[in-house]
């Protein structure tokens, strides 16, 4: 038999997992109040307790701009330089030492190659040009971006807290860069419901080469109940793995077994009040639900081919296209929080991991959905009422890094992120940053901040969404974060 530590490290091991993990028995899904009896047919209406819906909607602090987000998430940290940041002073020192000043008390990732030469600015090679009546600056690589671009509102001093891709995804979508705190749509969701009751109220899509660093605790509900957590849907199958019923397991049977777990489920939580039962209760239910409502919501023939060449969709495909399309589905249908994380934007150089070929193939690969979604966002009417927002976990230096091909390091000092839909005064750009654009000079937007606009404009106060936990009360913006007010119509 193991030694006492090795049992205690297995099941702490096996409670991580069960955490992070969403399996069809963990989806937090909505209406944990009672169907009808003529499918249940096993209890009475008197039998049956009470149990409270926890993804009911609730009444916000204030009234909202906003009825659900989209959040873009752009997995590796998107070079601001090569895509909105045109900076003409970089051209101008393009290969020259970076003054000694910018660089004392910082440190960068990979500090060992910088450490070997004098680091070197690095100018673009990509084109710049003014677009819209905003006159904003953007560059090839997002062409059809830039036709939408007096939709949108840049923010080009976001600042972050950590070089290191899963740390900083993980504060990024957090607040916190320690393992174990919920996540921004779980705070979302777990302040305001969610309108769907076919769907889960927090869904994450994903797309790319491989799945973010740090994985499911970037949706994780962490401290916060399990109802909460992100469920990750595909785009072709089943929008979650086992949903469908295994052959040979009728109707009938199923709904006999899942009317015998519910009243075990329910007699267990009556005896022990434990609110994760409540969570089990509901998974069964939605799950049950999604049988039908999920396989419809990936179902894209009842868009015109107009819509899917828009987005450049293609039924049945793992694109980001597909995605930003079922992300317009979802919240057309009532889900509150709708995150897309689309990989392969870290360009340190090296093989395809550069700003030439690297660059052009992840840029064409979000570029059309991106700007496809704000326009049929617009032309349904659903503009209005979802914020979108675009961004990664941190952006690039201006200094290039010796690499065999050309690329940039992480930076966290200043980067860009954009937002539109609801609420966001458009075609604005705000924050500056010094003439190399390594740090902010004027409206420095730390990620809190970012965080407690998201939550202002779903009519949510960032300083009373809280939730006590071992003695203190938690928030997502921890002790920081203030309304970027500038941003708002």
């Amino acid at each position: 038999m193991p030694p006492h530590d090795t049992l205690l490290l297995t099941d702490t091991r096996r409670h991580f997992f069960q955490k992070c993990f969403v399996g069809l028995g963990q989806i937090a899904l909505t209406s944990l109040l009672y169907p009808p009896l003529s499918r249940r047919g096993n209890a009475s209406a008197a039998e049956l307790p009470e149990v409270r819906n926890p993804l009911a909607p609730k009444k916000p602090h204030f009234s909202p701009r906003v009825k659900s987000v989209i959040y873009l998430f752009m997995a590796g940290g998107p070079s601001q330089f090569e895509l909105f940041d045109y900076k003409p002073a970089l051209q101008e020192y393009d290969g020259k030492p970076i003054p000694k000043s910018f660089l004392e008390g910082k440190r960068f990732a990979f500090m060992e190659s910088f450490e070997k030469e004098p680091m070197q600015l690095l100018g673009t090679k990509r084109k710049f040009k003014r677009y819209g009546e905003s006159g904003r600056y953007v560059s090839e690589c997002l062409p059809n971006t830039a036709r939408v671009v007096d939709d949108l509102s840049f923010v080009s001093t976001v600042k972050a807290e950590n070089f290191n891709h899963a740390p900083a995804k993980i504060y990024a979508n957090t607040g916190s860069s320690r393992f174990g705190h919920p996540s921004m749509g779980a705070w979302v969701t777990y302040g305001l419901g969610s309108e769907s009751e076919e769907l889960p109220g927090f869904v994450v899509l994903q797309s790319g080469t491989r799945g973010p660093r740090g994985g499911a605790l970037n949706w994780g509900s962490g401290f916060l109940p399990t109802t909460h957590q992100g469920v990750p849907f595909q785009s072709s199958g089943d929008p979650i793995l086992n949903l469908s019923n295994p052959k040979g397991v009728s109707t009938s049977r199923q709904k006999r077994t899942l009317d015998t777990i519910r009243q075990l489920n329910l007699q267990h939580l009556e005896e022990t009040g434990d609110f994760e039962i409540a969570t089990r209760i509901s998974s069964y239910e939605m799950a049950y639900r999604m049988q039908t409502s999920g396989p419809e919501l990936i179902d894209f023939s009842s868009e015109s081919k107009k819509t899917l060449d828009l987005y450049g969709a293609e039924p049945g495909a793992k694109s980001f296209a597909n995605n930003c399309l079922l992300a317009r589905r979802l919240v057309e249908r009532g889900v509150r929080f709708v995150q897309l994380y689309h990989t392969d934007w870290d360009h340190h150089g090296g093989g395809n991991n550069n700003l030439n070929e690297g660059l052009d193939n992840v840029t064409k690969e979000i570029d059309q959905g991106c700007a496809a979604l704000i326009k049929d966002l617009k032309q349904r009417g659903l503009f209005d009422e979802t914020l979108v927002v675009w961004g990664g976990e941190f952006g690039r230096t201006p200094m290039g890094q010796l690499r065999a091909t050309v690329g940039r390091n992480h930076h966290i000092e200043s980067f860009t992120m954009w937002f539109a839909g609801g609420g966001i005064k458009p075609g604005q750009k705000i924050g500056v940053t010094d003439d190399f654009g390594f740090n902010a000079v004027e409206d420095l937007a730390p990620i809190h901040d970012v965080q407690a606009t998201i939550l202002h404009l779903l009519g949510l106060d960032h300083e009373k969404l809280t939730f006590k936990f071992q003695g203190r009360d938690f928030r997502l913006t921890d002790v920081g974060g203030n309304v970027i007010h500038k941003l708002l119509a």
